[in-house]
């Protein structure tokens, strides 16, 4: 009898050590599926916010920019005509004038036959439509005037250049390149969308294994 006793509280000394490694285990896989559910949702929040901010910045610029279509330009003239005023920051309040040459530059836009005057992007036409490119102001002219020398070297009469114009007509300047075209919104969209990808991916992935667990667990009972 001593020994049926024995073994008896042995047995559930075991059963209660087997009890106990189980909750321990479960509770340590419930804390990492919550972790792992959080950083879903941390990722798909965050990613939602990025394409919010895109959404009322870049992707409202690649909407409302009407040159869509590209074209072969034909440079006819490149031509620095005067000096414009700009203004840079020289301290908290502080600002003061300066001046940069403004290059002008018209092209021959091969599809359309129609003679425009190009810009270097959408944020140079924003800043002054007549001249090609608007450099950033600073206190020194002579750098201002080499940038601008140096574009009107590159843009010769008689170059071939890829340009953007407005197919509607509505704007009669064309653009050498796109500041939000299809290659930069691409770019800026992948890595939102990855991320919101891997976080759904994440979530789905510890909601099946929960599934899958709460199953095997139901199978196991059914057979004892």
């Amino acid at each position: 009898r001593f020994f049926v006793t024995g073994a008896k509280s042995a047995r559930w000394k075991f059963r209660d050590v087997d009890l106990l490694d189980k909750k321990k285990t479960v509770t340590a896989m419930k804390a990492g599926e919550d972790r792992a559910i959080l950083l879903g949702l941390g990722m798909v929040i965050a990613s939602a916010m990025m394409y919010f901010v895109l959404g009322i910045t870049v992707l409202r610029s690649y909407a409302d920019s009407v040159w869509t279509e590209g074209s072969v330009c034909i440079v006819l003239n490149s031509t620095i005509t005067a000096d414009m005023n700009c203004s840079y920051s020289c301290g908290l309040d502080c600002w003061r004038g300066s001046k940069y040459p403004c290059l002008q530059v018209y092209v021959s836009v091969n599809t359309t036959g129609r003679v425009s005057r190009l810009s270097h992007n959408e944020e140079s036409w924003d800043a002054n439509f007549e001249c090609f490119y608007v450099p950033k102001c600073q206190k020194d002219t002579n750098a201002m005037h080499h940038i601008i020398v140096n574009i009107s070297e590159r843009l010769k009469p008689h170059h071939q250049v890829l340009c953007y114009y407005d197919p509607s007509d509505q704007q009669e300047s064309a653009l050498l390149t796109r500041q939000y075209g299809h290659s930069p919104v691409f770019h800026l969209l992948f890595w939102p969308s990855c991320m919101l990808t891997g976080g759904t991916a994440i979530i789905f992935m510890v909601k099946l294994t929960q599934y899958l667990s709460i199953m095997c667990e139901q199978v196991i009972k059914i057979e004892r």
